[in-house]
């Protein structure tokens, strides 16, 4: 019966002797209930009640006849053998009777989607972009069987492509984490010996000698085993074509990532990053990456001043390092301005370009030379290591440093101080970035969100001997030339 409805139905003849109470059907007149003479109860809806609208093919509900003796059917109990299509007691609780119906289901369905961020690739992307079944998928990114290399190609280059990391799915279903996290850098690509002079090879185990990224590494794993975490190491060389896929292996082995420098293009960048957090240690900040570095801006006006203000230098060149590098842009872009600002002349292009490494700046002062151009008076270095391999050059062809031409670098790793002449360089702190740049990658992995996405470092000029100041009489100095 329907509970909303005021008076309670007469007692139904027979209904003792019916088969729904377990004896015979007796005759007489149809019962008649409160809802009309028919003796089924009325149920009246609400205006506003929903409309529940049954598919074409739903089946059909159908009463049985009326006998020929005139009784009518017991329509005290619903027909068990067909599916029950009556209007839900609305008085029932939600999640009752109505929580079946067709719209409610349908309801259901569309909560159930998930509405936010698109999800991370899986291997059926993979597959399909690459036009294969995933078990020949499967067969590649493991290692496994002999797939053909055409059919090897095309999936690596769809994982490259879409930015997949196997287990990702794993990753987002599992909290456990590897306490493992992964370092990039960029490994040097400098000769090694000077064009156009014969230096004797001294340059040419410098892509062994990575100084600047090994104190930074130290930072990075100091910090690291204060957190129980251990480092992955894995170089790459840009120029390399397959070294995305060298580095989306080793974000499957990671809980995060340090990336030195610009070791892969910003799109690259954005798709990985979407899948395990990414701190760079040259750039900029984006929207799912973190940056931490030194200062440079401050840096270069600062060595700007000190070389037009206070020795009277007018002329001064950038020996620039990566051409692609964010901190070689920064570096240059600064000193330019704050050149022009402090009433100089910069001197730079293609012949000015560097990438890091001692042999690089040897080999830039050496084609000058050899092409008889007049030098500036100063040449700033875009790091140190470069301006270790011009002061050799220089002083290789008999100019004095900082007499003939001044040299400047930038980061002040150990070897500048104990140079003769010593080196004028900017200050960073190297290891205290590699430990900073942990330390926000472990607030990505643990909170999702770090403290803060950019950090700077202050950075603080040393002005030495190279530059025309005096020598520090207290550091043990040598003789490069």
């Amino acid at each position: 019966m329907d509970s909303r409805d005021g008076a309670s139905p007469a007692p139904l003849d027979g209904l003792a002797d019916s088969p729904a109470a377990g004896g015979p059907a007796t005759d007489g007149p149809a019962p008649t209930g409160p809802g009309g003479a028919s003796g089924t109860p009325t149920v009246t809806l609400p205006a506003d009640a929903p409309t529940v609208t049954l598919p074409a093919d739903a089946p059909t509900v159908t009463h049985p006849a009326t006998p020929a003796d005139g009784t009518q059917p017991d329509r005290t109990q619903p027909d068990r053998t067909q599916p029950d299509r009556t209007q839900p007691d609305r008085t029932q609780p939600d999640g009752a009777s109505a929580a079946s119906s067709p719209a409610t289901l349908a309801t259901a369905a569309l909560a159930g989607r998930r509405i936010g961020p698109v999800p991370p690739p899986t291997i059926y992307d993979v597959a399909n972009a690459a036009g294969v079944s995933i078990a020949s998928v499967s067969r590649v990114l493991n290692g496994r069987g002999n797939p053909l290399p055409e059919t090897k190609e095309r999936v690596l280059q769809a994982v490259a492509e879409l930015g997949f990391i196997p287990d990702g799915a794993a990753r987002a279903l599992s909290a456990r984490l590897k306490e493992v996290i992964g370092v990039v850098i960029r490994r040097p690509t400098g000769s090694g010996t000077a064009e156009g002079q014969d230096d004797g090879g001294v340059f040419q185990d410098e892509a062994e000698s990575l100084q600047f990224p090994d104190l930074i590494n130290r930072g990075i794993e100091v910090a690291a085993q204060h957190r129980d975490y251990n480092l992955l190491v894995s170089s790459v060389d840009v120029d390399d074509h397959d070294h995305t896929r060298r580095i989306h292996a080793l974000a499957r082995k990671s809980d995060g990532l340090i990336l030195h420098d610009q070791v892969i293009d910003a799109a690259q960048l954005e798709r990985l990053s979407r899948q395990v957090p990414i701190v760079t240690l040259a750039g900029v900040a984006t929207p799912t990456t973190s940056n931490v570095g030194g200062d440079n801006g401050k840096g270069m006006r600062d060595l700007a001043f000190h070389l037009v203000r206070q020795h009277g230098y007018q002329t001064i060149a950038y020996l620039g390092g990566h051409p692609d590098s964010p901190d070689n842009l920064a570096r240059h872009a600064a000193l330019r301005a704050a050149v022009q600002d402090a009433g100089g002349t910069l001197v730079d292009g293609p012949e000015w370009q560097g990438d890091y490494c001692a042999a690089g700046g040897a080999r830039v002062i050496g084609r000058l030379l050899a092409a008889k151009s007049q030098l500036p008076r100063v040449i700033a270095c875009a790091n140190d290591q470069t301006a270790l391999g011009v002061v050799y050059t220089l002083m290789q062809h008999g100019l004095d440093v900082p007499g003939d031409v001044a040299v400047t670098g930038f980061d002040d790793i150990p070897m500048a101080r104990h140079l003769r002449p010593q080196l004028t360089t900017v200050r960073q702190p190297i290891q205290e970035i590699g430990a900073t740049a942990f330390e926000v990658l472990y607030s990505m992995i643990s909170n999702a969100e770090p403290a803060q996405r950019d950090v700077m470092l202050p950075t603080r000029l040393i002005p030495r001997e190279s530059c025309g100041c005096p020598p520090d009489p207290a550091t043990p100095t040598w003789r490069l030339g």
